[in-house]
């Protein structure tokens, strides 16, 4: 109930405009490392023994709010886990995009994909498949919180037909 809420109070700050980042120069991947920790502290989050591999080339900073950050990517990640059959794997895999100056985060799995009735309002409010649980909030969500740092957000089924990918990017800060 009391996430239902703090979603529905973040829906009303997106959709007014009043969204407020508190902004610091953080290591992307850092960020990955600590959403990744409370999965593996909270085992109830993580459930059909599905593989999570981890994939970075290099640090990558950005100016972006910390909370704001780990909230899109426990939501990626949550779906992903939601639609990954047991014994699959999710990839995270962070890329610096020079020529756009932007870090680029996808989350890869290897699930059901995406249905094709839903994928045309992905992230829009309330869109959600009757037979998942959740709210249809946490991607319009991840999508209002990207824009509010300057990136963008999309999603993808994979072109083999197993799972689907979801990107979002950032603008980097060179170090």
């Amino acid at each position: 109930m009391q996430q239902l809420a703090e979603d529905i109070l973040d829906v009303t700050k997106i959709e007014s405009e009043s969204l407020q980042l508190k902004k610091e120069l953080l290591n992307v991947n850092e960020v990955i490392l600590a959403v990744l920790a409370d999965y593996g502290r909270n085992t109830k989050k993580l459930h059909n023994n599905i593989k999570i591999a981890f994939n970075s080339k290099e640090d990558i900073f950005v100016m972006a709010d910390r909370l704001r950050l780990y909230q899109i990517l426990a939501n990626l990640l949550n779906n992903a886990i939601k639609f990954t059959r047991e014994g699959d794997s999710i990839t995270i895999i962070v890329q610096r995009m020079r020529d756009v100056n932007e870090a680029v985060v996808s989350i890869n799995d290897t699930g059901a994909g995406i249905d094709a009735e839903i994928l045309p309002r992905l992230f829009s409010r309330f869109t959600t498949k009757a037979e998942t649980a959740g709210t249809g909030l946490g991607l319009f969500i991840s999508k209002g919180i990207v824009q509010a740092h300057g990136g963008r957000i999309w999603a993808e089924n994979n072109a083999d037909g197993k799972g689907a990918t979801f990107s979002f990017s950032i603008p980097i800060i060179n170090k």
